[in-house]
């Protein structure tokens, strides 16, 4: 490398080698998605995520100097476990503030409708990932039923964030209440309306229980704009017909 960096040069561009490492990463999930479908980019995505975790991570050890222990970095496992816990929370707010920069990115250039429409299609693509990354990591079968559902809802970005609670209803339905929701919170502190997530949640909802199982069906009990008790600001039934 012939350019002459400066400490601050220098951390600038590793930041931004992330960045740029990946987005290049969901491109290439994107393009096997458009040409080969869903079902076999995420088998090509299943293989990818654990070869290049393998490789990244030896790599950051290396040179940052941490062990791996089972082949995770030795310093997560062993820092306390209010800092682990806060390290997780703060990367699910990390995900939720970048969602709502990107939806205030495409409102201010290009209006509210536009915005929205971005913002279903979006959860469309994502939420069925998000359940795909969640039955990877619990090691949840092809169709885990209700159960596999109500543990699934227990590890979504928005689950170390918000407030929710599950309610069963039947031996085939339960419902599900989102208590607290930082976004619409923030909007209400503001004096603000709810923000209308119906389109979007309907969408989200809908598309993570099915890629849990394709046999559980979603139905919306209330969700912004419609009027809600303060108990809570959306809530949803998921059921499995026999």
């Amino acid at each position: 490398m012939e350019q002459q960096l400066n400490s601050k040069e220098s951390v600038r561009l590793i930041i931004d080698f992330m960045h740029r490492s990946m987005m290049h990463h969901a491109m290439w999930f994107a393009e096997v998605q458009q040409h080969m479908g869903r079902e076999k980019a995420l088998q090509a995505l299943n293989e990818v995520y654990k070869m290049s975790s393998e490789v990244q991570l030896k790599r950051f050890s290396k040179v940052l100097g941490f062990e791996l222990k089972e082949g995770l970095p030795a310093p997560l496992l062993e820092m306390p476990d209010e800092t682990r816990d806060a390290l997780i929370e703060n990367v699910a707010a990390n995900w939720l503030a970048t969602d709502g920069i990107w939806f205030q990115s495409v409102e201010f250039s290009n209006g509210m409708a536009a915005a929205k429409h971005c913002n279903d299609a979006a959860w469309e693509k994502f939420s069925p990932l998000e359940a795909w990354s969640i039955k990877r990591l619990l090691n949840l079968p092809e169709q885990p039923g209700l159960e596999g559902l109500k543990q699934a809802l227990q590890y979504r970005l928005y689950a170390f964030l918000n407030k929710q609670s599950i309610t069963d209803e039947t031996e085939n339905s339960f419902v599900f209440r989102m208590n607290d929701c930082r976004v619409q919170s923030a909007r209400k502190r503001k004096g603000l309306d709810d923000y209308p997530c119906k389109s979007a949640g309907i969408i989200e909802y809908s598309t993570f229980a099915e890629a849990i199982d394709s046999r559980i069906k979603t139905e919306c009990l209330g969700c912004p704009p419609d009027v809600h008790p303060e108990e809570w600001y959306c809530a949803w039934r998921f059921s499995i017909t026999e």
